[in-house]
């Protein structure tokens, strides 16, 4: 964590989720670093060493499944993924667990039950 704030990548090309997430990660006192595809993704989650990510699936110039297989080759365990998803399609669900994520959530979902699911999967500080 970096300097008592747990450090948030939020992944997603929908700009209205970008500014719900981040806002109600921001008010909780985490930082917040966000990414609109999953090449930018890999490009933060390399330079910023989030604490923990919320990682959409279906996005442009790189999907999030590509993105969790990266960022698990790095790491198995570290940082702790959800993986948030419009699509119903079962196979993704077990294809990020597959992959290594930590969480799935099916969109809509409700922010203060993501930031509590977040908060579950990391240390207490």
């Amino acid at each position: 964590m970096t300097a008592d704030r747990p450090r948030v990548l939020i992944v997603d090309d929908d700009e209205t989720i970008l500014d719900v997430v981040s806002t109600a990660f921001s008010r909780r006192g985490y930082e917040v670093v966000l990414a609109r595809d999953g090449a930018e993704a890999l490009v933060r989650a390399e330079l910023d060493s989030p604490d923990l990510v919320v990682l959409d699936i279906i996005m442009p110039r790189r999907s999030g499944l590509a993105v969790l297989e990266r960022i698990r080759e790095r790491d198995p365990a570290h940082p702790p993924v959800i993986v948030v998803t419009a699509d119903t399609n079962p196979q993704h669900e077990t294809s990020a667990r597959t992959q290594g994520a930590n969480e799935f959530l099916e969109k809509p979902f409700d922010v203060d039950a993501l930031v509590a699911l977040a908060e579950s999967l990391l240390p207490a500080g």
